[in-house]
């Protein structure tokens, strides 16, 4: 049985939705999110409102639109998961960063404005894989569902 076009943006769109509420469970359990999980979760709260206009006005792009959103988040979520794993550095408004070079003043003023989640830490994983490993993963699938919509068009 194949699916239409709504169903499939639905699913994506749900998916979306899913993985905010996830998000916002964590939160809600004691684990606050990062710099870097916020701008994760942008990119969800677009293609969930793409969706809505989706399902008023069906068009391939909106659904390409939807795909470019998440595969962004899944972007951020791959270079949030590098920066946990310490393969590059990340923002320095929310990681530690090198601090070789610094006087004690400016390694005091770094640590009185440091944030309070860091970007380059891993506060939970399962099967070895962080909450940004997990989001970068699930995104860039969703963004695959979001385009079989759009091929639909054609």
């Amino acid at each position: 049985m194949s699916m239409s076009r709504t169903q499939i943006v639905t699913t994506a769109a749900g998916g979306s939705a899913l993985l905010l509420a996830g998000a916002f469970l964590f939160q809600m359990l004691g684990y606050p999110p990062c710099t870097l999980c916020i701008w994760q979760r942008w990119p969800h709260a677009i293609a969930f409102v793409i969706g809505i206009a989706f399902l008023v006005i069906p068009s391939r792009i909106l659904a390409v639109l939807g795909s470019l959103a998440v595969a962004t988040s899944g972007f951020i979520g791959v270079y949030h998961a590098g920066v946990e794993q310490k393969w590059w550095q990340g923002p320095t408004t929310c990681t530690s960063g090198d601090i070789s070079n610094l006087t004690p003043e400016q390694l005091l003023e770094q640590i009185m404005a440091a944030p309070l989640v860091r970007c380059d830490e891993i506060p939970w994983a399962l099967a070895g894989i962080s909450m940004a490993g997990w989001n970068a993963i699930i995104s860039l699938f969703l963004a695959g569902i979001w385009l079989v919509a759009a091929r639909r068009f054609s």
